[in-house]
Order: C-alpha cells, then sequence, then structure tokens
C-alpha cells in the first residue's frame, strides 16, 4: 500500500500509524508511517517549536516511533492500539495541557497485509482551548446518564463538603473502583486537602490521612510533570507502572506502598488553573475505557463547581475583610461575637479579648496625609498579626483592633501585650493603648468586651498623662 500517496488525499492534519501486535494481546511499538504536509508541518512545531521555513526543523523519518517527535503518551498509545489493533474507530477532543489549543481526534482502522502490525490513520482538527470542547467527547449515553444523574447533586442546598463526597461515593460506584478521590491544591500554601474520598465496603486500602504528611504537596506537584502534557494518566498494567518509574520514582514507590495496582487520575482544571485531581484505583482492567470516560466527563461539572464555590467563598471572605490592613472587618467582630453570646454556654478554654487602640492615628492623617495614616494602620496591623500568631484579629473602628485568644490564660495575654510594646518601636508613630479581659462562658462575652474597652482606656489616660498627643 502506498500510504504516502493514500494520506495526501486527505485534507485535515494526519498521518498513518503503524502498532506492532505482541503475542497473546498488547502491543509494541508505535510508529508514524508517514503524513500529509500538515502533519509534517504540526511534527516540526511539536519537537522544536522552530519556523517553518527553518533549514532547522526536525527532519522526519518515514516509520520513526512517535517518541521521536512528541513525549511519551499512554493515553495516545492506548487509542493507537484500540483504533489499529482492535479496529475500533475513535473520535474524542483531547485537552492536551502542553499545547494553547484542543485537539478534535478522528481515527480510522486500515486494512493491513502484515499480521504483525496494524495500521490507522490519525487526523486531528485544531480548535480554541475551550471548556466546552469537553461536551464533543465521544461518551456512551449510559455513562452521560449516570455521570450526570449524581452531579446534579452538586447544586443542592447541603454543605459543599457533604454533597462532594455524595458525588464522589456516587462516581465510585459508576466506577466499580476500589476507592476514588478528589484532592484540592492549594499553591499559595503548598498545602493540600481531601474534598471526598470513597472506597468499597471490602476495602483494605487506607484513607488520604494515612498519607498525607507534610510533603504530600511536592509529591502531588509532580504528578503533572508526569501526565507530560496529557489530559490524564492511566496505569493499566506492570508496563504502565515501569513508565511512572521511570518518569517519577518516588510516586512510583508510593503508588506500590498504598497497594495502587490500576489507576485512572485526571487534573481538575478552571481557566487555566490547576485545581486539583480526581482519581480512581484497582478496577478491572477491561474497564479502563469507561472509568476514563466517566472520569473525563465528571471533571467538567467538578472542576466548574470547585471554581464556583471558591469565588463564592472568596467574595464571602472580602466581606469580612478589612482591605486596607488584611485583618478581619467590623461586621465579622460582630458576628462572632453574637455567636459566642448566643451559644451562653461553658467554653472548652478560657478565651481572652484585648482592645489595642492606635495612639495618634487623627495627628498623623492631619499632618502627614492620610496615606502616611494607612501606612501606620497596616504597619499596627503587621505587629498585631506577628504577636497574636493563630489568635482573630478585627479592626473593630478607625484606629481600634479586637484580638479574640483561644484558649489562653492572664499570664500568656500579659506576655504578648509585652511584646506589643516592644514591636511598636520597629515603626515609626507606632504605640498602643491596651486593655484586656478574661472570660470562660459565652454568656460572660459582652461582660468581658466593657472590661477589656475600659482597660483599655485607663492605658490611654496614662499614655496622654505621660505627654502623649490628644486626639
Amino acid at each position: 500500500m502506498d500510504w504516502k500517496r493514500f494520506i495526501d488525499t486527505i485534507g485535515p492534519i494526519s498521518c498513518v500509524l503503524s502498532v506492532e501486535k505482541k503475542p497473546g494481546g498488547g502491543y509494541g511499538a508505535i510508529r508514524i508511517v508517514t503524513g500529509n504536509k500538515g502533519y509534517m508541518d504540526s511534527l516540526a512545531l511539536a519537537a522544536g517549536g522552530v519556523d517553518l521555513d527553518s533549514d532547522k526543523k526536525t527532519e522526519f523519518i518515514p516509520n520513526s516511533e512517535y517518541t521521536r517527535y512528541i513525549p511519551k503518551d499512554l493515553n495516545f498509545e492506548d487509542v493507537c492500539y484500540r483504533c489499529a489493533v482492535l479496529k475500533q474507530p475513535i473520535h474524542n477532543c483531547v485537552r492536551a495541557e502542553r499545547y494553547s489549543f484542543d485537539i478534535n481526534v478522528f481515527m480510522l482502522p486500515l486494512e493491513s497485509d502484515d499480521e504483525n502490525l496494524g495500521y490507522c490513520t490519525f487526523s486531528q482538527v485544531l480548535l480554541q482551548k475551550d471548556d466546552d470542547n469537553l461536551m464533543t467527547m465521544n461518551i456512551s449515553m449510559e455513562i452521560a446518564r449516570d455521570v450526570i444523574s449524581t452531579c446534579i447533586k452538586l447544586q443542592g442546598d447541603k454543605p459543599f463538603q457533604e454533597i462532594m463526597q455524595e458525588v464522589v461515593t456516587d462516581i465510585r460506584e459508576i466506577c466499580g473502583a476500589e476507592y476514588c478521590c478528589v484532592l484540592l491544591m492549594d499553591g499559595s500554601r503548598r498545602m493540600c486537602s481531601v474534598l471526598g474520598e470513597a472506597k468499597s465496603p471490602d476495602s483494605e486500602l487506607g484513607w488520604s490521612e494515612d498519607y498525607m504528611d507534610e510533603g504530600f504537596y511536592d509529591l502531588a506537584e509532580s504528578w503533572q510533570e508526569t501526565i507530560g502534557g496529557s489530559f490524564c494518566l492511566t496505569i493499566r498494567d506492570t508496563e504502565d507502572l515501569e513508565y511512572v518509574r521511570q518518569r517519577n520514582p518516588k510516586w512510583h514507590a508510593s503508588l506500590t506502598d498504598t497497594h495502587v495496582q490500576r489507576l485512572v487520575l485526571y487534573p481538575l482544571h478552571s481557566r487555566g488553573q490547576l485545581l486539583g485531581y480526581i482519581w480512581a484505583t484497582n478496577f478491572r482492567e477491561e474497564d479502563t475505557l469507561r472509568i476514563k470516560d466517566t472520569l473525563e466527563l465528571t471533571t467538567f461539572f467538578i472542576a466548574s463547581e470547585i471554581a464556583n464555590h471558591r469565588f463564592i467563598e472568596q467574595l464571602r471572605l472580602m466581606g469580612k475583610m478589612d482591605m486596607l490592613t488584611g485583618v478581619m472587618n467590623r461586621n465579622a467582630m460582630n458576628e462572632r461575637i453574637a455567636t459566642l453570646s448566643a451559644a451562653a454556654e461553658e467554653l472548652p478554654g478560657r478565651m481572652g479579648i484585648v482592645f489595642a487602640d492606635l495612639n495618634g492615628l487623627k495627628r498623623v492623617n492631619d499632618h502627614q496625609g492620610h496615606l502616611a495614616g494607612d501606612l501606620l494602620l497596616k504597619n499596627a496591623a503587621v505587629i498585631l498579626q506577628s504577636t497574636f500568631n493563630g489568635a482573630e484579629i478585627y479592626r473593630a473602628g478607625g484606629d481600634e483592633f479586637l484580638i479574640l485568644l483561644s484558649p489562653t490564660d492572664e499570664a500568656d495575654v500579659l506576655r504578648k501585650i509585652e511584646e506589643v510594646r516592644k514591636k511598636s518601636g520597629m515603626f515609626e508613630n507606632v504605640s498602643f493603648s491596651v486593655g484586656y479581659s478574661l472570660f470562660d462562658n459565652g454568656a460572660r462575652i459582652r461582660t468581658a468586651l466593657s472590661e477589656a474597652d475600659a482597660a483599655m482606656y485607663a492605658d490611654k489616660e496614662e499614655y496622654y498623662r505621660r505627654g502623649g498627643y490628644r486626639r
């Protein structure tokens, strides 16, 4: 067969691939037999990103293994095997993170006169990167029905974490996997958190808390490089595990230690941002394709819901944050006090209230301008945050801050107040008048507020007596 003549009759970017058949099933080398001009040009860009007219572009050698031009990709190998060897036509929208576009892929099996080789076409149409392209996936009606039915729960009125736990439980059952998990990644704090996880009743696998130590974020961060710019990672057998071992020995050891034999893992992306991952482990090998389709569709709904939830939480946080100083605002303070007061019960430990009033703010505003006054407030907040690390800090008014400490005692409060006074010398014009009170029952919080406020004003009078500027 003159494959070159054949492929040149196809308009879209296309090539002919050969897949080596292994005795007893499986596949060996996957080679690019030939391609039309559009495909040759795309190879030059994929391999080096050089100008198509440059003499330095990668030379195409017929029947070269595909890894000469693009990184090894287990998902690409899987569809080549299914099309060329198992004779299954393929159509899918591929979200390759290594490129700035999505790829609409069409593959057709070809007849072969070599019993050791299977052949197929590979045609691609480039699409503008868009989450909606996911909806063109070639997924069975049964999978689409099951996934959409369970993801409808995402619109429920239960707490977000509870809803996600239910969805993950349903997805595990749909996949028939031993374990399923949705993991969130916080790049700013370099922390991971589990949004939902489920395992089969007879599973001996552990829960996430058994292996998520302080170094787990670094491990999870390495997954993206191991995926290699593809849209997911699939481990079906020992050969796939060996691929992971070569690319990421530490992750391979973790998978082995946690008794993972098979895995389908998808990144959760929204608007170019990595939110986390969803994966299923230990399933029947013959169910791999169905599980890939299930998780691929699931990521569309879950990633969108996570991004929306984070946005709403950011808005809620902004509504409770003092934007100038970065501490919580008066609305958040009033809400917290009302909650404690309504409880009117014995607290698990003594709480402390500290009022810290910034001295001389009006004078700075009047003589140096509001920019200088804003800087004074920011510096004051820095001192309080560094001293009362982990406590609840609120800007109660223009120049007044309130700190809630729990649990604490009088010695601890006095020690921190002394630290505040010492640190005030680090910044020009920063000094505080401070008062405090302790309480161990929610019913006493308003009395404690009055006591701390009175103590603060007594300290303010002492500041004036020593020559401090009055407002």
